[in-house]
């Protein structure tokens, strides 16, 4: 790093570590900011800004358009720190983040993971006992089910004959049809991110797995809504939903509003200078303790009603609008 550039790092109190991360198209981005931008030295209110990823920063084709990087790209040379929030597993989002050669701090499985600079800085794990009645659960029920550990993904053997089961006994009142299903099916199978078990006494005596969701597919909304008062029940857990079909549970303090509170913590940026854009209702907890909720134009419409702002729709790059009108043109004051 160049004096000139670290000088303006830590002005920035942005760490050395994490300017290093960037790739070097974000660094000479970094360097026309200082150069291009920041001629008036003005003083600029460092931001966290957390987003969600499915429906939110991708759009329907699950890709990130160059609206978006752009605007993370910027958002980053600007000084602030973009953080992914999603629910996703953590290497299953590092894997999408390396494909569009993103290097950002990522909270994952709904914030239970925080992943920055190269290692986890906090995990909110189900405990060994609460998994094993979890699954007993779910597998007395028939739910298809999946658990996100540190270890990737792991999901039944017979995951996708559940799935297709369970499909075809609602496929009636769904809007999903074969081919989507077996996409979604498939999907992370061919990614090699999925481990199958036998029995789920494979998983939680194994001392190396760490298990931080659940992740269970509900086609019947009657099936669901009698699953969801019952789990409800254990104040030990977190349950949540990133789409109609499906449930998550988490431990109690295992949501994103924590994912959040954590990782601007460790960059030092106080709760009330953080930005979090969502669309659906496992988006909640960090959209009530930002300082700035923004609902994407595709969101939930109770989720849209919480929201300080509700920018356009993930396939109307939602992400960068955001960004742009509510971060890159904040107010400043000069030095």
């Amino acid at each position: 790093m160049s004096v000139f550039l670290l000088i303006y790092v830590n002005s920035l109190h942005i760490s050395k570590q994490y300017y290093e991360s960037f790739s070097l198209q974000d660094k000479f981005i970094c360097f026309l900011y200082i150069t291009m931008y920041n001629k008036n030295k003005e003083v600029v209110i460092l931001k966290l800004i957390a987003l969600d990823m499915d429906g939110t920063l991708l759009s329907s084709n699950l890709e990130i358009s160059k609206e978006n990087l752009r605007a993370i790209r910027t958002a980053q040379a600007a000084g602030h720190v973009v953080m992914i929030c999603s629910g996703r597993a953590k290497e299953d989002a590092l894997k999408l983040l390396e494909e569009y050669q993103l290097s950002l701090p990522v909270g994952a499985s709904n914030g239970a993971i925080v992943y920055v600079d190269g290692k986890v800085i906090n995990s909110r794990c189900l405990q060994s006992d609460k998994v094993y009645k979890l699954a007993k659960l779910l597998e007395s029920e028939g739910f298809p089910y999946k658990l996100y550990t540190n270890k990737g993904v792991y999901s039944p053997y017979n995951w996708k004959e559940r799935v297709m089961n369970t499909f075809e006994e609602n496929k009636h009142a769904l809007d999903v049809t074969i081919e989507e299903l077996e996409r979604i099916t498939e999907k992370q199978k061919k990614s090699n991110l999925i481990t199958d078990f036998q029995k789920i006494e494979d998983v939680v005596n194994n001392p190396e797995l760490e298990i931080s969701k659940f992740f269970i597919l509900t086609f019947d909304a009657g099936h669901r809504s009698q699953l969801l008062q019952s789990l409800q029940e254990d104040k030990e857990i977190m349950v949540t939903a990133s789409a109609p079909t499906n449930l998550e549970i988490m431990d109690k303090h295992g949501h994103k509003g924590n994912g959040l509170q954590e990782m601007a913590s460790y960059f030092n940026i106080p709760i009330q200078d953080t930005v979090a854009i969502g669309d659906n209702f496992n988006d909640v907890p960090m959209l009530e303790v930002a300082g700035l909720s923004v609902a994407m134009g595709n969101a939930e419409e109770d989720v849209k009603k919480l929201c300080d702002v509700v920018t356009l729709t993930n396939d109307e790059h939602g992400v960068a609008h955001a960004i742009e009108q509510y971060v890159l043109k904040q107010p400043s004051s000069s030095k």
